[in-house]
């Protein structure tokens, strides 16, 4: 992936936390302007995760067709690092189509890897086989153990409770032969998109709370468990796979495997729908030059759309 030339067209990014009202403006922007939407969402690429993943519906991809979404089965994990090359495929069609790619979504790791991730070994099929039955017959703590006796400072750096990130690092450092330490210091410092205006839909605190109260309660209703159920009497689905680790997905497989019942399901998916909108609102405050609006100032969409043609015509588009 090293020495990837720069994307010099236009790419807009709408981000903002769980229910924000994401999708519902992307739409409407897609009326407005020729752009065409690529999903930014760990769970949305996976089939069959539509309810509880508020997938957008076949009458909103009607509207707004929105690429890179249902293209794993949820067997297949799918990482930060294939989501970057994807998505910057994606966004070379849409330019040589005359078009702007508006990337929307939630998920802040997939908007990092492609800032971040130009410059990181990419991924060895064969290795990452041997990593995968390695994790299957001697569980995680086997793949812990052989990162931090090949690379103790960087273990320090890596979340050892997700097998996920624990077979990239292993990857990472086999297949260099560096520490991640000196990997992430290498990585090159130019980056692939020059040419971005980021987007964020922020909602109050306490309106955001409401509003993922009451979609959760809706994804409930319109047959969240049964969606889930599905999933789980597959046979060949695990709580480690990311798909299954989805938010609300854990609770409910947990809750379907005996673990509680379905009502304290909810209010876990509750809890870890808040603290996932507040690890994504923390990391767009730190994140530089993102322009933020309150979706429901009636404003904000008019201020949206103004900020858009300014920097389109900028673009010459």
């Amino acid at each position: 992936m090293g020495g990837e030339l720069p994307i010099i067209g236009p790419v807009v990014c709408l981000m903002g936390p769980t229910a924000a009202g994401k999708t519902a403006l992307a739409i409407e922007l897609v009326q407005q302007f020729p752009m065409d939407v690529i999903s930014v969402d760990s769970a949305l690429v996976y089939r069959g995760l539509d309810i509880g993943a508020a997938k957008p519906s076949a009458e909103e991809q009607a509207l707004a067709p929105h690429r890179l979404i249902d293209i794993c089965d949820p067997a297949e994990p799918y990482s930060a690092g294939q989501f970057r090359d994807d998505c910057l495929g994606h966004i070379r069609q849409i330019h040589a189509a005359g078009r702007v790619p508006l990337l929307v979504g939630g998920t802040m790791m997939y908007f990092k890897a492609l800032a971040q991730m130009d410059d990181l070994p990419s991924t060895d099929e064969k290795l990452r086989a041997q990593l995968k039955q390695q994790l299957e017959t001697e569980g995680l703590a086997s793949l812990v153990a052989e990162l931090q006796r090949q690379d103790p400072e960087g273990a320090k750096m890596v979340e050892l409770a997700n097998p996920q990130r624990v077979m990239r690092a292993l990857e990472m450092v086999t297949l260099s032969g560096e520490s991640l330490t000196v990997l992430w210091g290498q990585q090159q410092q130019t980056p692939v998109l020059t040419n971005l205006l980021k987007l964020a839909v922020v909602p109050e605190r306490e309106v955001l709370h409401q509003r993922i109260a009451q979609r959760l309660e809706q994804m409930f209703a319109d047959g969240f468990v049964a969606e889930v159920e599905a999933l789980y009497q597959r046979g060949d689905l695990h709580i480690d796979l990311p798909a299954i680790r989805a938010v609300g997905y854990r609770q409910v497989w947990q809750a379907l495997a005996g673990e509680y019942d379905l009502d304290k399901a909810q209010e876990l998916a509750l809890y870890a729908s808040r603290q996932l909108a507040k690890r994504q609102l923390t990391w767009l405050r730190k994140e530089p030059n993102v322009e933020t609006y309150d979706p429901l100032v009636a404003e904000s969409s008019y201020l949206i759309s103004k900020a858009i043609t300014a920097f389109l015509e900028k673009a010459n588009i």
